[in-house]
């Protein structure tokens, strides 16, 4: 048996390069090593791989453990490395704070609309310093007001900007997505927020030939579909499954696809490269005794991958999913004896070398360790039961293979997204065979659009499938049951998990006791560390001020139950609460108090030991709590007041600005606050705000 893992591990070199070279740019990311030890560190392991290819067998086979090292060490500094120089091109290519005005710059992406505005990406290629024009490196977010008419710019759209720059923030709300460093894994640091009147569109266009080929075919796909689905958000769903256009979808119907467990259907991603290559195999699957058959195959199903690959946009998910198939394809002809492992870990090699922040992208783990779960669990699974009947033989094999891809992704999809659909085995057999249909069908649509009489057909029968698969979704998301919801683990636990599942794992297929009893180790500690969260969520008493754009958001928490006070609309708005408020609830384990257990006398909020003042617009700030003590006064809804005479009526130090104020409203009363000695914390700029009210204990 220990010859056999031996023999395995012979098998997978690229799988163990991988692993040095992924642990190299994390411990680069989180504790950054400064060159000369990088350099050091090359330099240790370079005498090792040069004089070991030239030892006789006796002494490689004594100082084989000298040569792993080295290799391993040099890929570990290989991957340190690939974070440095991204961290060092940013910091000496990009936009200075101080650097605002005025900068020049071009329009990477087509405007998609939003509520308010429109958004999209440009590359600012020089800044204005010092009386002259200066070449300038870094990618930008704008946002266009939405005035009379839409913004006059496109692909490739030259723009000189004349209104200062904004640093993207978090917004510091406990348990958020970290927004600031998504954008800056992309080398994206600032954003601006324009008017008509805040850029000047200079003449020309700059632009590359393939992308703007791209750019036209998907506005050709996307009149077609326009042109003969009619349902809106049957529309909305095609485009999506299609080539992964989602700025039409609805919310709350991306949100039933996520809460059944469904949610890649409508992600652009690997299931749908997969569904075209079975088609296409299944295509030649006739000729396969064929000699052109074994030269022409590998050809035209890597054109069709990547023609559809861009097609879809080539959007990051999809470009991945597309290197990985490439290299699947490529061992299966250069060699039959390849082994899947090695191919997935060549594929996530190539895409690290490219990118190593894509590590932490989400899509990134899913997809990899769907592959990987699959490849290492589901032919135990199939082997579980066998049936004659090839209906039933191929519903099997469906169950099988959905099981087993969510054995190495729960861990992952718990940890980000706080939950877990419980029907996914319900929604995913019946949902992941029609979606193919449905793709088909559109593919076959795009294909005889020319026809107006048969796109018409076609059109009709994918809307009608979307429809029923839409149905489906809505129903299954309806019933109580659909999700687990508020799921919270930390990065530990994850670890845990994984090691739990390894050891289990181990332990079902090979019958070993240590495994076993390393599994119930790795399990009593994830229950240990849980109980112990659960026990210090118990004993919380805090209050906390979200930050959420031009709206009040106050939680206030006593245990594992919270209060809140604020803009009504955040209750009823799924997607505000759920991104804004949600996260910091299920970070904290609470739920919301049935009567409140928390004293709210007028605009006082009262918390174990502590109280807080909200000043608003309602409220008269000098003359409702005279000589009032408290710790800290909220400033919210922009109201009229002047720190000099909140002083005098105040016996409070702490002032906070919530995100309902205006910016330069919040400046102003910081500068009184400076001027005046009082602590100020601005929501908007330093995030949420939060009070430990918990009573002090006799020990402490």
């Amino acid at each position: 048996m220990k010859g056999y893992y031996i023999a395995f591990w012979k098998k997978i070199p690229i799988f163990r390069l991988l692993i040095p070279l992924i642990s190299g740019v994390i411990i680069q990311h989180y504790y950054p090593i400064h060159l000369p030890a990088l350099l050091i560190s090359l330099i240790l392991c370079l005498p090792g791989i040069c004089i070991y290819p030239f030892l006789n067998i006796a002494l490689k086979i004594r100082w084989q453990f000298i040569w792993g090292l080295s290799i391993s060490l040099l890929f570990t500094v290989v991957g340190a490395f690939l974070i440095f120089s991204k961290t060092f091109h940013n910091s000496t290519k990009a936009i200075s704070n101080e650097e605002y005005l005025p900068v020049f710059a071009i329009i990477k992406e087509p405007c998609t609309e939003k509520n308010k505005s429109y958004k999209t990406e440009a590359s600012i290629v020089a800044k204005f310093s010092h009386a002259q024009w200066k070449p300038a490196t870094e990618n930008i977010l704008i946002y266009f007001k939405k005035e009379a008419t839409r913004p006059p710019v496109t692909y490739g759209s030259r723009l000189v900007i004349h209104k200062p720059l904004q640093k993207i923030l978090n917004s510091g709300n406990p348990g958020a997505f970290n927004y600031q460093e998504y954008c800056s894994f992309q080398g994206i640091y600032h954003q601006a927020f324009l008017s008509s009147s805040d850029y000047r569109i200079l003449p020309g266009r700059e632009s590359f030939f393939l992308k703007e080929c791209l750019l036209n075919l998907r506005s050709n796909v996307l009149r077609v579909l326009k042109t003969y689905i009619s349902g809106k958000n049957e529309l909305s769903v095609a485009e999506a499954l299609l080539i992964g256009y989602r700025d039409d979808l609805e919310k709350d119907l991306v949100q039933a696809y996520s809460n059944t467990g469904v949610v890649h259907i409508i992600a652009i991603s690997g299931l749908h490269l997969g569904m075209i290559y079975g088609l296409l195999i299944l295509i030649f699957s006739p000729f396969t005794q064929k000699r052109w058959c074994i030269i022409l195959k590998p050809i035209l199903v890597l054109l069709v991958i990547w023609g559809f690959t861009f097609l879809a946009g080539a959007a990051p998910s999809i470009l991945r999913s597309a290197v990985m198939f490439s290299f699947i394809i490529l061992g299966e002809t250069l060699s039959k004896k390849t082994s899947i492992y090695n191919n997935l870990a060549l594929s996530a090699f190539t895409i690290i070398l490219f990118n190593p922040y894509s590590i932490w992208d989400v899509g990134f783990q899913l997809s990899y360790a769907a592959v990987l779960s699959i490849s290492l669990f589901s032919t135990y699974i199939r082997n579980w039961f066998y049936f004659q009947n090839k209906l039933l033989l191929h519903i099997w094999n469906l169950v099988a293979v959905t099981l087993s891809a969510q054995i190495l992704t729960i861990p992952i999809v718990v940890y980000h997204f706080h939950q877990f659909p419980t029907l996914f085995l319900f929604t995913n057999i019946i949902v992941v065979p029609l979606s193919a249909l449905i793709l088909y069908a559109e593919l076959l649509l795009l294909a005889l659009s020319w026809l107006p009489a048969v796109a018409v057909f076609i059109g009709q029968i994918t809307n009608q499938l979307i429809y029923w698969m839409n149905q489906l979704i809505n129903s299954a998301n309806q019933l109580p049951i659909s999700v687990w919801p508020s799921l919270h683990i930390s990065m530990g636990q994850c670890i845990l998990l994984y090691l739990f599942i390894v050891s289990i794992a181990w332990w079902l297929i090979q019958k070993k006791n240590v495994a076993f009893i390393a599994s119930l180790v790795c399990m009593c500690l994830f229950l240990s560390i849980r109980t112990y969260q659960f026990v210090q969520s118990n004993l919380q008493q805090k209050i906390v001020v979200y930050n959420v754009p031009q709206h009040p958001a106050i939680d206030v928490m006593d245990g594992r139950k919270y209060y809140f006070i604020g803009d009504e609309i955040l209750q009823e708005d799924g997607f505000l609460r759920n991104f804004h408020l949600q996260p910091s609830r299920i970070l904290h384990r609470t739920t919301p108090f049935d009567v409140a257990k928390s004293v709210k006398q007028g605009l006082v909020i009262a918390n174990g030991n502590k109280k807080m003042v909200i000043i608003n617009q309602q409220a008269d700030a000098y003359t409702n709590f005279p000589s009032f003590t408290a710790d800290a006064i909220i400033l919210s809804q922009n109201p009229t007041c002047r720190f000099a005479q909140l002083a005098k009526a105040y016996n409070c130090s702490q002032f906070v600005a919530d995100a309902s104020n205006p910016l330069w409203k919040i400046e102003k009363w910081k500068k009184e606050a400076e001027q005046l000695h009082l602590r100020f914390h601005s929501v908007p700029e330093q995030g949420a705000f939060i009070m430990d009210c918990k009573q002090p204990s006799a020990t402490d």
